[in-house]
């Protein structure tokens, strides 16, 4: 099974082909994607009308790329799949109406994908991780721990009751002045930092559900920060040092409590599985492990490249759910906000700045 996945939810332009083989394993054909960094740094942040302006102009090269890596022509595709949402919206427009007009002139079967199931199955394609699995996903707006039983069958243990764990990275990097995208130069300034230097607050630590918090932890950096009459760079390299450890101890609690949640519904999970953006840091990868380690699973996480925005993941989700026979009409409307559980309600914050994606 060949199939085409395009991904335009946010600041990344992706398209790739992935073939799904009968046994339900998968390899990447192709896999492209064009950052929007530099149209939005100087905004010091995404500017939706920029980044769906981006993509309306690069998409159809990436698209033919994606194609041309792989060796294929659109005759040979066994499905289309694009990310419907959540997402910016003008962004899910451009992929979403693109796939369908791939999909309708080459009559293939269409597949509207959710972006955070993307998120939740490519470590099947990576790893070929076998369900149940407790999922932590740390992708944009969005912070949770879910259990996957299935495709398209997800629950929610625990969620972020404001902002999210990009959210957080990146606000604190912009409060102390550090370039655009904020997550990698927070970590990358803390590499120098002496993480014991300020008392900062663990959210929610010890509490019975697996719910996260992280406004009054940034509130605090933004309070040692004004504390402090000049800001040379060792303190930035402190501030984020301290800010990333109680974010490392207070994602080790949640997670332990989730992986219990887990256990008392589902039984031992296969895997705990790290997924999204911010699983990419490297200090956030290694506090999982030991997390995995303590409950007793193994730890999984895709490589970095797939764990951040990319065009394999949507073409691996729409194939998981075309070898099921899930295909979506013509009518599939984009969504800037799709819970990926269907029986959970909105978190607080949800639709706001960067948790509507």
């Amino acid at each position: 099974m060949l199939v085409l996945g395009i991904e335009t939810t946010c600041d990344e332009t992706a398209a790739a082909v992935i073939e799904r083989a009968p046994d339900g394993s998968g390899k990447i054909l192709s896999n492209i994607v064009r950052s929007q960094i530099e149209e939005h740094a100087r905004f010091g942040g995404v500017v939706p009308e920029i980044a769906a302006r981006a993509h309306v102009d690069v998409l159809d090269g990436i698209i033919d790329r994606a194609m041309h890596e792989a060796g294929i022509d659109y005759a040979q595709l066994n499905g289309v799949a694009a990310a419907a949402g959540p997402g910016l919206i003008g962004g899910v427009i451009v992929g979403l109406t693109t796939a369908k007009a791939i999909a309708m002139v080459h009559d293939t079967p269409l597949v509207a994908v959710n972006h955070l199931e993307a998120h939740a199955l490519t470590p099947r394609l990576t790893d070929g991780i076998e369900f149940p699995y407790c999922l932590f996903l740390a992708s944009g707006g969005h912070t949770q721990i879910v259990a996957v039983t299935g495709v398209g069958q997800y629950v929610r243990l625990g969620t972020t009751v404001d902002d999210a764990m990009g959210e957080a990275f990146d606000k604190v990097a912009k409060m102390l002045g550090l370039p655009y995208p904020g997550g990698p130069q927070v970590e990358r300034a803390a590499a120098s930092g002496d993480a014991t230097r300020f008392a900062f607050p663990r959210p929610m630590q010890g509490r019975p559900d697996a719910n996260f918090s992280l406004s009054g932890l940034k509130t605090a950096v933004r309070n040692e920060a004004s504390r402090l009459t000049e800001i040379a760079p060792q303190d930035i390299s402190d501030l984020c040092a301290s800010f990333q450890a109680a974010v490392l101890d207070a994602t080790a609690d949640r997670l332990s409590v989730g992986l219990r949640l887990f256990r008392e519904q589902f039984g031992a999970p296969h895997a705990l599985v790290a997924a999204g953006g911010v699983a990419a840091n490297q200090a956030i990868r290694g506090a999982l492990h030991d997390v995995a380690r303590q409950a007793g699973t193994q730890l999984i996480m895709p490589p970095p490249a797939l764990c951040t925005d990319n065009g394999a993941m949507i073409a691996w989700a729409g194939a998981e759910r075309l070898a099921l026979g899930m295909t979506d009409t013509m009518e599939a409307q984009p969504r800037a906000r799709w819970l990926l559980d269907a029986n959970a309600t909105a978190p607080a914050g949800y639709g706001n700045t960067r948790a509507g994606f």
